[in-house]
This record gives C-alpha cells, sequence and structure tokens, in this order.
C-alpha cells in the first residue's frame, strides 16, 4: 500500500480512530527536487581579472576552467561590483548590493539601510529557497558576508552560513586568511587545519576535498537528491601562497613585464573573439611605473612575484578540476549547472612595488626593495604573505583600465564560464550580451522552473533586481533583458545604460593626476563640482575598453546618464555617497559586547577574531595568567595574538616565562625571566608601560618598558622602541593556551598548546588608548 501524504499546514487527509485498526495514517509530505533536477556549483574565484584566465587571452595555464569554457558558453559583459562582499551578497540574493546593505565590506559599514553589513532577511539567498525545493546545500571556502562583530563564538549565528540556507560549511568567514595557516569554520565552529605546511597542506586541496565529501556524504544516502555548491576559492586574493614547483612553471615567462603581457593577453583575445575585432587597448596607468624605467633588481622581484601568482591561480585550476573529476566520475557533471565568477577585478592592494607582507601597508611601514629582495625566495610560501605590485594587476585587467575599488571596466568586467551540457546545446560560444551578479540567481530559477518565493521563514520577500539571462544559453543573437545598471564603491561612480556608460572617478582619473590617493572623503561642495566637471561618458558598444571620452561631444547624453545614476541611487540605497574607505570604520556601531577594560580568555576556547578581541596596541596593557604547573614543568602559548606577519606571544619555553612582540616581520622583540617557573599553581604576568609618543606616520606603535612577574616578583625587562601600530597580522585572533595559525615566533611550532592548566587569562586594558584614524582605517581595509 502506497504512503499517503500531506502538505504541511493542510488538513490531515487520513481518519483518527479510537484504536489504531481503525483508522487511517498520512504522513506530512516531505519536500522534493523535481525528478530530474539539475545540480548547481557556483565557483567564485577571488581578485582575478578579465585577462588572467587562458580561455579569456591569459598567458596563465587554467586548462580546466578552460575546458568548461570549450564546452560551454563565455561571457564577456559580465560584471560585477568592484569589491568581493558587495558581489557575493549580489550572487546569492539576486538584489543589488546596496539593497543588501553592503555598500562596502562590512568592516567598512556604516549606519545608513545601504550600508549598515547586515544583509535583510527579505532578501532570501539562493540556499535558501534551494532548499525549500529538495536541495541539499552547501557552502564551502570564503564566505565574508557577516558582520565582523558577529564572527565569533558568541554570535549571533542567523548570519553565518547555516543561518543562511547552508545545510554545511568549511571555510573561512572573513576576506582573507593564511592559506598554509587559515582560520577554519566548520558548520558553526572553529577548527584547525588537518595538516600542517610541511606535510603539504593548503587550504584550496583542502576545501576541494571538504566539497568533494560533502557531496558524497549526501549523494550515497540519497542519489537522486541535486546539490547546490556554492564554492569560493581563497585564490587569487592574498596571500598568493602555493608551492614553489608551481611557481617554477612559469620561470622566466613574465621577465618582459607588464607592458608585454598586456599586448600578448590582448592579442590573443582578439584571436578568441572574447573581445570585440575593433577594440583598442586602454592607456599605459600613470601610476604604473614603465618596465624599461624599472632597475633589474626591480624587474627581478616583480617578475617572481608574477610566477608566484600565475602558479597560484594554475595550482587553483588543478584542484578545480579534481571537483571536477569528481562529478564526472559519479555521473553528475552532465546535469550540473556550472557557474564560474570573479568577484571584481584584479587587486591593486599590493601597491606599486608589491609586498612581501601585507601587514607593512596596514601597518604604515614602507615596503623596501632591499627587503622584498631578501625574501624573494620564500614567495609563495608559509612565511610570507606576498601580494605583486600593481603593474600586475593593470596587465591583469586587459583590455581595460583601472583595477578593483574602481568602477571602471577593469574593476567591474570579470570572465564569467557557464557549463551545463544537460540543459545548453552550444558548445564553446562567446556570448555578448549584458550581465550582472544580480542575473544568476533569476537565471539558475529559470533553469529550474521555480518562481522566487513570497517569502522564506515568515518573512515576506522583496522583489529581485536581477533579470534571467537563461534565454541567452542557447541563442547568441538574443537580446539583453538587462538594460539598465548603477555602480558605486566608496565614490567611484557609473553607470550602463543600452550600451552607454558615465563614469565619475573619485578621487581620480588615476591617483598621480588626481594627486591623492584611494579613500579620500568626499564633501558636499566636491560632489557638485564632480558631478559639474568630472562625469566621463563611453559608447561601450563601440568602444569596449572605454578609451574615448564623449562627454564634451554628447552633454545632452551625459547628462541622461547623469540624472539616471541619481534614480537609480535613489531606488536601491545608494545614498549618502561616501568616498571614505577604512576611515568608515571609525563609525561607531552595535556590538555584541561592548569595549571593557578588563578581558578574560580561557584554555581550549575558540580563537576570538580581531574585531571582538582585546585591543592592547598603544596603550598600557597587563597580561595576568594564572597557571597550574605539573611535575616536570610546563611549556606552551599563555595567550596568543596575531601570526608570523605582526603579533605578540605571552608564553613558556624552556621552563622560562617569556613574551615576544613581532613588528610586522622585521623586528621581534623578546624577553625572558631570570628563572625557572615552578611546578604548582601560580601566577604569570606580564606589564606594558608606554614610555612616549607613537609616530604613526612612520608605522610605529608606542614605546615602552616590558616587564614579566612570577607571583609579583620582576623576573625580566625589555625596552621597546617601537611597537606595532595598527594592524596585527591578517589571519589570527587571541587564544589562550595556543596558536591558532602561523606562529608568531618562527622557532615555535604551531599550535604549541600549553602543557599545564591555565585556569584564566586576564587582560587588563584600563589605560587610555592612543587612537587614529588612520590605524582604523588600515586595520579594517586589512578585511577587504
Amino acid at each position: 500500500m502506497s504512503l499517503k501524504e500531506y502538505k504541511p499546514g493542510t488538513a490531515f487527509p487520513g481518519v483518527v480512530g479510537r484504536t489504531f485498526e481503525i483508522s487511517e495514517p498520512a504522513w506530512p509530505m516531505s519536500v522534493r527536487a523535481k525528478e530530474g533536477a539539475p545540480n548547481i556549483l557556483f565557483i567564485i574565484l577571488d581578485d582575478t581579472g578579465f585577462g588572467q584566465i587562458g580561455c579569456y587571452g591569459a598567458p596563465i595555464e587554467t586548462p580546466n576552467l578552460d575546458s568548461l569554457a570549450a564546452n560551454g558558453l563565455r561571457y564577456r559583459n559580465m560584471h560585477t561590483t568592484a569589491l568581493c562582499s558587495p558581489t557575493r551578497s549580489c550572487v546569492l540574493t539576486g538584489r543589488n548590493h546596496h539593497s543588501n546593505a553592503m555598500a562596502c565590506i562590512a568592516e567598512g559599514a556604516t549606519g545608513y539601510p545601504g550600508s549598515h553589513g547586515y544583509i535583510p532577511f527579505e532578501n532570501g539567498f539562493l540556499s535558501e529557497i534551494l532548499l525549500q525545493h529538495g536541495y541539499n546545500t552547501f557552502a564551502v571556502g570564503k564566505w565574508h558576508l557577516t558582520p565582523p562583530q558577529q564572527t565569533s563564538a558568541a554570535g549571533p549565528y542567523d548570519r553565518w552560513p547555516l543561518g543562511r540556507g547552508f545545510e554545511r560549511f568549511y571555510g573561512f568567514l572573513g576576506a582573507d586568511t593564511h592559506q598554509y595557516y587559515p582560520d577554519l569554520t566548520y558548520d558553526n565552529h572553529h577548527v584547525s587545519p588537518p595538516k600542517k605546511p610541511e606535510d603539504g597542506y593548503h587550504l584550496t586541496e583542502d576545501i576541494v576535498d571538504k566539497a568533494i565529501s560533502f557531496i558524497a556524504d549526501a549523494k550515497q544516502v540519497a542519489p537522486n537528491k541535486p546539490f547546490f555548491t556554492y564554492f569560493c576559492t581563497g585564490a587569487t586574493h592574498a596571500p598568493h601562497h602555493v608551492p614553489k614547483e608551481w611557481a617554477d612553471r612559469y620561470k622566466g615567462k613574465f621577465d618582459d613585464g607588464w607592458e608585454a603581457y598586456r599586448e600578448k593577453a590582448f592579442k590573443k583575445q582578439k584571436e578568441l573573439g572574447i573581445i570585440p575585432k575593433e577594440t583598442e587597448l586602454s592607456r599605459h596607468d600613470p601610476d604604473v611605473k614603465p618596465w624599461a624605467e624599472c632597475s633589474p633588481d626591480e624587474k627581478k622581484v616583480y617578475a617572481r612575484m608574477m610566477e608566484v601568482y600565475a602558479g597560484f591561480l594554475t595550482h587553483t585550476d588543478y584542484h578545480i578540476g579534481r571537483l571536477l573529476d569528481f562529478l564526472k566520475r559519479i555521473g553528475e557533471f552532465d546535469n550540473t549547472l556550472i557557474m564560474v565568477l570573479s568577484d571584481n577585478g584584479a587587486s591593486a592592494e599590493g601597491g606599486p612595488m608589491g609586498s612581501v607582507n601585507e601587514n607593512l601597508f596596514f601597518n604604515n611601514v614602507p615596503e623596501t626593495l632591499e627587503e622584498n629582495l631578501k625574501l624573494i625566495d620564500k614567495l609563495g610560501g608559509p612565511e610570507v604573505f606576498n601580494h605583486y605590485a600593481w603593474g600586475w594587476t593593470w596587465a591583469g585587467n586587459t583590455p581595460f583600465r583601472r583595477w578593483k575599488r574602481e568602477t571602471y571596466r577593469g574593476g567591474i568586467s570579470d570572465p564569467f564560464i557557464v557549463h551545463w551540457p544537460k540543459g545548453i546545446t552550444a558548445k564553446g560560444e562567446i556570448r555578448t550580451q549584458y550581465v550582472h551578479a544580480i542575473d544568476m540567481l533569476p537565471t539558475v530559477l529559470e533553469a529550474l522552473s521555480i518562481e522566487p518565493p513570497m517569502s522564506i521563514k515568515g518573512v515576506a520577500q522583496s522583489p529581485l533586481e536581477g533579470v534571467s539571462f537563461a534565454h541567452t544559453f542557447d541563442d547568441a543573437r538574443a537580446a539583453s533583458k538587462h538594460h539598465t545598471q548603477y555602480f558605486e564603491m566608496i565614490g567611484h561612480r557609473s553607470i550602463y545604460h543600452d550600451g552607454w556608460r558615465a563614469v565619475c572617478p573619485w578621487p581620480g582619473t588615476s591617483f598621480t593626476e588626481a594627486g591623492t590617493s584611494f579613500g579620500a572623503p568626499m564633501y558636499a561642495e566636491t560632489l557638485a563640482e564632480l558631478d559639474a566637471k568630472h562625469w566621463e561618458l563611453y559608447h561601450v558598444a563601440e568602444d569596449f575598453a572605454e578609451n574615448h571620452n564623449l562627454a564634451d561631444k554628447e552633454p545632452a547624453k551625459l547628462a541622461e546618464m547623469i540624472s539616471l545614476w541619481y534614480v537609480e541611487a535613489g531606488k536601491y540605497n545608494v545614498l549618502p555617497i561616501d568616498g571614505r574607505s577604512i576611515v568608515r570604520a571609525l563609525e561607531e556601531r552595535p556590538l555584541i559586547a561592548p569595549d571593557r577594560s578588563r578581558y578574560v580568555y580561557y584554555q581550549g576556547t575558540q580563537p576570538v577574531p580581531t574585531f571582538t578581541a582585546v585591543r592592547v596596541l598603544n596603550r598600557p596593557h597587563s597580561i595576568t595568567a594564572d597557571v597550574e604547573i605539573p611535575k616536570g614543568g610546563a611549556e606552551g602559548v599563555l595567550l596568543s595574538h596575531g601570526d608570523n606577519e605582526g603579533g605578540y606571544v605571552f608564553y613558556v619555553n624552556g621552563g622560562k616565562l617569556r613574551y615576544a612582540h613581532n613588528y610586522v616581520a622585521r623586528t621581534i622583540h623578546r624577553v625572558e625571566s631570570n628563572g625557572t617557573v615552578p611546578e604548582g599553581c601560580h601566577q604569570l604576568r606580564y606589564e606594558f608601560e608606554v614610555t612616549g609618543e607613537p609616530d604613526f606616520y612612520e608605522g610605529k606603535g608606542s614605546p615602552g618598558r616590558g616587564r614579566l612577574y612570577i607571583d609579583g616578583k620582576l623576573v625580566g625587562q625589555i625596552e621597546m622602541p617601537f611597537t606595532i601600530p595598527f594592524a596585527m597580522g591578517l589571519s589570527g585572533g587571541v587564544t589562550a593556551g595556543a596558536f591558532p595559525g602561523a606562529p608568531i615566533v618562527p622557532e615555535l611550532p604551531a599550535p604549541f598548546a600549553f602543557t599545564g592548566t591555565i585556569h584564566t587569562v586576564t587582560v587588563d586594558v584600563s589605560g587610555e588608548l592612543t587612537k587614529s584614524a588612520d590605524a582604523e582605517m588600515r586595520m579594517n581595509m586589512a578585511r577587504q
């Protein structure tokens, strides 16, 4: 006898008698996907430019992505928001980033409807929709959609992946992480990597393994149940970490410089048809030093930086290939709708010289060629946190101008591949229709014949703002349905409408020409002047790479486009326009727990993210550990904050009490006790006394005197001429009893867990803090 089922919320269709033999059962209907429904796989790359994938003309090997393109579709007019979190919010909701309150990254949130950083629940995620239609839902890799003050173990968890419709999650919650010592979250809790770097660990390999295991776990139980996997690599965002053998594959390939890269990529793009044949290559960027003017040492370092980046991307492609091979092996590949996208253009955050330690920039410590040369052989390895010079950024966005964080096409035009053998007849074709990240969700829903829900979990849903491009799958000549799209990122504005684009660059067409740097504040009088004099106009239907500014020739059209930008801005919560970048972090915002003068940490707990942790820099403070030392002694970390690129650690080693302050991997200030820590219960203490003023402009935090105490007795002292001014290492939080990531002191093996008992570690910061807007700015931009 077949089971009788009924939809939950409707009347029970069975019979309820006084006893079971005269009753008839019926069961609440389980949610099931339609027979033959395809799997959905989104592959989101990070900071990968239009001209950096092989099938988009790059001299970089990406055979697996190229294979998807050869058997699927490439779109040459896909657009993003110019920054990571905003784009990701568009991908998952089908709404514009200001509608998602994600004007910038959440770390730069301000208290306005379009920028507070809390994605509204009325903007449902694709995961939430597909969960209601019988899909398994998995998120793997980068997230960066949760307000930073909500990423600690105190929650709340409703904006973590499992709170937004994903059944499983494995990855990192923030903007970036160390590829060898990542800050990993598994579902709703922190975990350590399964291996160490010396055992072959790399994050990309790990997240591919986990994506495969999530899918396999479900398929072995319910082989006909489809999945949605949101797979987001940490690559190719900095740090550009990759095993040496991958970088060495490109030895000498970039010795001819960034202009040569552009010329090669541009020529190949035309051969492939990925750009129109009449496209002109954009100008030489005024911020980029000509390769011919670089010294031999500069060329040596810069070329190696690009070799490492290229190896990083090829390594990423290889491991994506493992995921694709798994789908083929289990017979799911042909009926998986795959969409591959980069979240924005290539990143210029390495600056003109590149970096061996991005934390130098965030602490206002200048890069030097001499220091970078010393570390050239370590690029790509776990001891550095490297990013290439922005000449490669400019080249990576060929044929366009500029880069990530700006709304010229170099920041917003990205590679986009669609592959679905069972649903798309066309193979190896290029699509020219205008599409945007907000169009991905509507397209998936149309492909699945699913209507957007009226409500999710009882929350009425807002209208979708994207439009489906499913009609282009098998019709290369289909008309674009996406006619108008605004852009705004940190004051940089533009708008598209039916083949035209107007752009109002901020702070200017380049930093050199503007005479100022990224993130300059924009005031009302500045905005008025920009609107009156500085909008540019491009007919991108004919001028693909925005080379010919028609503002003077077409004033009426320009006025129309400017007015349209303001209409769209009003519609989608874009105002107020804010040109500030990191300074936004000074905005007061709600916290899970307010700042206080005393923080208590416990052994065996999860790392506390920097944004919710105690702040000891540039202020008097003390660290007191109440411990129990077993017979024979103990060693290990008492308290740590940061990683090998900057931070501090209070610890016991060789029987002695010690403290080390790693100043951005340039200098380590160390102090040790003059005797050993005896067995039994003891109070171990470190005190920092500020002895002078910080010099933030020179990248030096407050000088001070560090003292060690055992049971109140002074046992060690050090004078520190300077300390970290702004930001600890970019991937380590505060942890009692272990290193959560890369060890702060190189000779100590992670996690260097304390072998005794720590009852509490108390950090007192009742002393006055020396604040700096630049400090806050740099610390928060580290999270982009």
